[in-house]
């Protein structure tokens, strides 16, 4: 729980795992394993010397394996639906929010957003964009050039307040809104939300490509873990 001291009082680990990760094509996808270890178990592994409780949502009448040091409540129909039912679900007062699919993810960049969390009440993991932007014109032609200008890739962990969450996030089911994550509830609120400098390693396992990649870079990151 060594980073949960940059904060007062406690702080809590979201894991919403209920998707069933159809684009990857090897059935529910926190558990494909990589280098030997699901990527549950890694994103897990990776948040709990710094938190004080690791929460994850599952689908309905799946349980946790041994060995994966959390607990499991039933996720929702949607991310955003398990997002909040695991904000209910703890007390703390601080909550990361992390994506199982990305794996390697280092205790430099957790330090980074509980601090800024710490100042700011919101803070996400994010990357500057850095290939060149064009807008699709009739499905697949180079339309026109977009600036990458000011314009970064937002990653996970995100992290909050709990309260500000949830009331964000209860304001969205209030009125129907669907946001891509959990970040954009505050944003969508008029908050502030402050950018963490993530790290091109914290990409997300979503394709058979990035798989590949993955079990590729698992002995490299073991190895100097």
């Amino acid at each position: 729980m060594t980073g949960a001291c940059l904060l007062a009082g406690t702080t809590a680990a979201l894991i919403p795992a209920a998707g069933s990760g159809t684009r990857l094509g090897l059935g529910h996808k926190a558990f494909v394993t990589v280098g030997g270890l699901s990527l549950l178990a890694r994103s897990v592994a990776a948040l709990a010397p710094h938190v004080d409780e690791v929460l994850v949502a599952l689908p309905d009448g799946m349980e946790l394996p041994p060995g994966i040091d959390a607990r499991a409540i039933v996720g929702g129909q949607t991310r955003q639906d398990s997002v909040r039912r695991l904000l209910r679900a703890t007390v703390a007062d601080t909550v990361l929010i992390h994506d199982a699919a990305r794996p390697f993810l280092g205790a430099d960049i957790i330090y980074a957003l509980l601090e800024a969390v710490a100042e700011t009440g919101a803070a996400t993991v994010a990357l500057p964009v850095a290939d060149t932007l064009v807008q699709a014109e009739g499905g697949e032609m180079w339309g026109a050039a977009v600036s990458r200008e000011g314009l970064w890739a937002v990653q996970t962990p995100q992290g909050f307040h709990r309260e500000l969450l949830l009331r964000a996030h209860e304001q969205a089911a209030a009125d129907g809104h669907a946001a891509t994550d959990d970040a954009g509830l505050i944003a969508r609120q008029g908050g502030q939300v402050r950018l963490v400098r993530g790290d091109a390693r914290l990409f997300k396992v979503t394709t058979p490509g990035d798989l590949a990649l993955a079990q590729a870079l698992a002995p490299v990151w073991d190895a100097g873990s």
